[in-house]
């Protein structure tokens, strides 16, 4: 590639549709958490800047959940009477005290920016695939067809870390093969954990193959080291250029940690980034790996400490889901992180807290693929997809309904069956919630229809809200404190906020399915879960889904905050943001 080549993606008819869509984001959902108040005026709304001077005009349809439905042609930006071009980094200057952006945090939040805009860019040189021929495609191709990131989060791409080449080589959106980097790494310091039935020597031969696993060996015999006292553990390529061979060079240099060079399968990134489908082999285990760059608000990396009781975590949920006869009923599954590989810097860590990247920037774990356990005729796609829009304004939902053949609201209920009712069980019955969101679930479909969902990043998502719940020791990190208030907003703000009044709202807005018929629905499939279980009425009565309100948390305030640690993980819910409420969409039925 020549330098030029490497910002070919950045064109000025790009750059401006880029800073569209953004402003078009960022005016909906500042407006949904109430950082702004876009007054009305006729038929178009207005949104003034700190010192009152530009305005951003635009027309927008409001729905359920304080849903605000922009529409990015509409916008226009005036000052001093003259109509200026639409541009995203003046946007986040011009608003810099309404959204509550310090001196500290507004230049890294606008690389952010710049970084989520250029990644737009490159997605609109991609060849546009209209969601009808979307929905017939292979699960890889829908998972990096993928062009929005997270609903909510405005600077959802930011990646900070990653320079030109890299993002072209790692995004999952650029679908390039990579190929991990492997390490030894001296058993005095890692440690491999596995669930129940995995055995280290087993596992790592199927994974990687006989023959590179001698090779890899042959590395440390010609060094005179002894394979015996090392495990091995796969490494993003970007760590190791960007992180290992510097930070970690004491390692290297005393052997701590040796380089055996590249595995032979082939991966590709998921939405997730730091995860990898193995292109090569697709039954095999995907591989998760520490990543420190900072996304969204937070670095990624990944705890050796954590991962220690992952597998454990993993064994103990597939049992309860197996053993409960209404998950069961659903054809919930997880894919389990089965087995977890980390490597303990022991000066690192005297110099820090637990919580500190320092001590994320060398594990992995291996979870399983959902191929494996597909049945004749079904195929994957990622839950993300949903509430994906292909460049006409179509969304991907739409074209599973049609394909499916099914009245929209009965296509409607079979995901909701799947998807929604584990949730709602888990909740009352467990008092267990999870990280659903659209880069979490899997769907397994079937012509078009939802037949069961697949959760996965179990072990560092899923807690048990239960102060008495009795839990074996290996999963008591689990248990968090949540204010009883509070409990339900894993349902109200994770679900309903965060994902269901997008889907709502494309498939209204497309002329699909009526909002009142959608939130009708999940009602529906609510009161059928409840009937079915009349044992736990009290707590149905206790934690009231069809309460008249809920309170709004808000996302992007947690990440204009705190940009590189949005919430501390000591005390997850008290980071919460919560700004007033959001009217019950299902109360009403």
């Amino acid at each position: 590639m020549t330098l030029a080549d490497s910002v070919a993606h950045l064109s000025p008819e790009r750059w401006e549709k880029a800073n569209r869509l953004l402003i078009r984001k960022a005016l909906a959902e500042f407006a949904h958490e109430r950082l702004i108040a876009p007054e009305r005026d006729g038929d178009t709304y207005v949104v003034r800047s700190d010192d009152g001077l530009t305005r951003y005009r635009f027309t927008a349809t409001r729905r359920a959940l304080d849903h605000w439905q922009v529409d990015a042609g509409s916008i226009t930006r005036h000052r001093d009477g003259a109509e200026l071009p639409l541009a995203a980094l003046d946007f986040f200057i011009e608003l810099k005290n309404t959204l509550g952006l310090t001196d500290e945090i507004l230049p890294v939040y606008l690389e952010e920016i710049s970084s989520t805009l250029s990644g737009t860019c490159y997605k609109l040189t991609k060849p546009q695939i209209p969601v009808a021929e979307l929905v017939r495609s292979d699960f890889q191709a829908i998972e990096t067809g993928m062009t929005e990131g997270h609903p909510c989060f405005v600077a959802n791409n930011g990646r900070l870390g990653f320079g030109i080449h890299e993002y072209l080589s790692y995004a999952p959106e650029t679908a390039s093969p990579v190929r991990l980097v492997w390490l030894a790494a001296h058993r005095s310091r890692a440690a491999f954990t596995a669930g129940v039935g995995i055995e280290y020597e087993t596992f790592v031969r199927e994974e990687l193959g006989e023959k590179t696993v001698e090779r890899f060996e042959g590395v440390l015999r010609e060094q005179g080291l002894d394979p015996a006292d090392y495990l091995l553990i796969p490494v993003h390529p970007w760590q190791w250029w960007n992180k290992l061979t510097v930070t970690f060079a004491a390692e290297v240099a005393r052997r701590h940690l040796v380089c055996l060079g590249e595995g032979d399968d082939e991966y590709l990134a998921q939405q997730s980034i730091r995860t990898f489908f193995n292109r090569s082999n697709p039954e095999k285990h995907y591989v998760k790996t520490a990543l420190s760059v900072i996304n969204m608000g937070f670095m990624r990396g990944l705890s050796a400490a954590y991962m220690e009781a992952t597998p454990a975590i993993n064994d103990w949920l597939a049992q309860l889901i197996e053993g409960d006869p209404v998950l069961k009923s659903t054809g919930l599954s997880i894919i389990r992180e089965r087995a977890a590989v980390g490597y303990r810097h022991l000066e690192y860590e005297k110099a820090t807290d637990r919580y500190s990247p320092y001590r994320k920037m060398l594990a992995a774990l291996w979870r399983e693929s959902p191929v494996a356990g597909l049945r004749d005729g079904e195929s994957l796609a990622t839950m993300a997809s949903l509430v994906h829009v292909d460049h006409e304004g179509a969304s991907f939902a739409g074209a599973l309904i049609e394909r499916s053949g099914l009245a929209p609201t009965e296509w409607l209920r079979h995901y909701l069956r799947a998807y929604f009712t584990p949730l709602l069980h888990s909740f009352y019955a467990y008092d267990l919630v999870y990280m659903p969101h659209g880069e979490n679930v899997i769907l397994v479909l079937k012509d078009g229809v939802v037949q069961r969902a697949i959760y996965k990043d179990i072990a560092e998502e899923i807690a048990v809200m239960d102060p008495d719940a009795v839990l074996p020791p290996t999963v008591e990190r689990l248990r968090v404190e949540v204010p009883e208030e509070k409990k339900l907003l894993s349902i109200f703000t994770d679900v309903f906020d965060c994902f269901f009044r997008f889907l709502a709202a494309n498939l209204a807005s497309e002329g699909i399915l009526a909002e009142d018929d959608f939130w009708r629905t999940v009602a529906e499939v609510t009161r059928e879960y409840q009937a079915s279980t009349p044992e736990l009425a009290d707590k149905f009565k206790q934690y009231d889904m069809f309460a008249p309100e809920f309170a709004l948390s808000c996302l992007n305030r947690l990440q204009l905050r705190n940009n590189k640690q949005m919430v501390d993980l000591a005390d997850p819910s008290g980071a919460l943001q919560l700004v007033g409420t959001l009217k019950n969409p299902v109360a009403g039925f």
